[in-house]
């Protein structure tokens, strides 16, 4: 057999797959999502068995990767696993995230969807903060002036963030700003407030039915990282006239599934309707 055709039938040449990715990069990547999957580590031959190649493969790979400090072998429990270098890694990841610039797209898409103002704003102890704004291209619409601020218990996104505060610090919130009223309205009785909250948790995105402004209706979903910990939260604000109650409703499934893309986008999770972060 020549040369040529010996390359033909076996590896390539290059050493490369024909999608022009390294074989042994490729293999050994699936081996860190596998180890990533498995905190409490996977035993040599469960990783071959995942990972679909022969164990003495397997083993030639960890070794590499454990050479560089991407994984180690305990062995009293003769497991492999993840090695603070790829920590490393991801971690660089988390703190490079600029959600803010992440979402513009997506708040573009959602006025460019819905014809009305898109926000998205983060929570600063007792109040939301507006950091970004797509704006609507009707005569009549809702604009904030970015680095305005509004309570948290009477705006949409404010309540958003809100909703996934943990018990104590919600109880610091009421306690530094109370629920004064905004407009006739908002929510000022604690009970209500504590219910709709729980509504938010339920539905996955908070509504301001004239909470914050008469006249102004607004959905509002958070952006959560990778501990389920809201970053921000996006929303859809216009006037009433536009914006009845039916749409409310149609609006909110929207914001909440435009919010699980940015977090999706960002690495993040989305948590449970009973979780709230420690």
């Amino acid at each position: 057999m020549s040369e040529g055709k010996r390359r033909t039938a076996g590896r390539p040449a290059s050493g490369k797959s024909s999608g022009g990715h390294s074989q042994s990069l490729v293999r050994g990547l699936n081996l860190l999502e596998r180890l990533a999957g498995s905190p409490g580590g996977l035993a040599l031959s469960e990783i071959a068995e995942q990972s679909e190649l022969a164990p003495s493969t397997t083993h030639r790979l960890l070794q590499a990767l454990q050479s560089q400090g991407y994984v180690t072998q305990d062995t009293e429990l003769g497991v492999w696993k993840i090695d603070v270098k790829t920590f490393r890694i991801g971690n660089s990841f988390l703190e490079a995230r600029d959600f803010v610039g992440t979402s513009r797209p997506f708040l573009r898409r959602l006025t460019a969807l819905t014809g009305e103002t898109a926000n998205l704003g983060v929570r600063d102890g007792s109040t939301a903060v507006f950091l970004a704004q797509s704006e609507s291209p009707q005569m009549m619409r809702m604009i904030t002036r970015l680095g305005s601020r509004a309570p948290l218990h009477a705006s949409g996104v404010g309540k958003a963030l809100m909703a996934w505060l943990p018990d104590d610090e919600l109880a610091r919130v009421l306690e530094e700003r109370g629920l004064a009223r905004v407009t006739t309205n908002t929510l000022h009785d604690p009970a209500a407030l504590d219910a709709s909250l729980a509504e938010i948790r339920r539905q996955g995105y908070a509504c301001d039915r004239e909470e914050h402004a008469i006249g102004l209706h607004c959905v509002a979903a958070c952006i959560h990282d990778e501990h389920g910990v809201p970053l921000a939260a996006i929303s859809v604000s216009g006037p009433v006239a536009r914006i009845p109650e039916a749409r409310l409703i149609e609006l909110g499934e929207l914001v909440r599934e435009t919010a699980c893309e940015i977090t999706a986008r960002l690495g993040g999770r989305i948590p449970q309707a009973d979780e709230l972060p420690a």
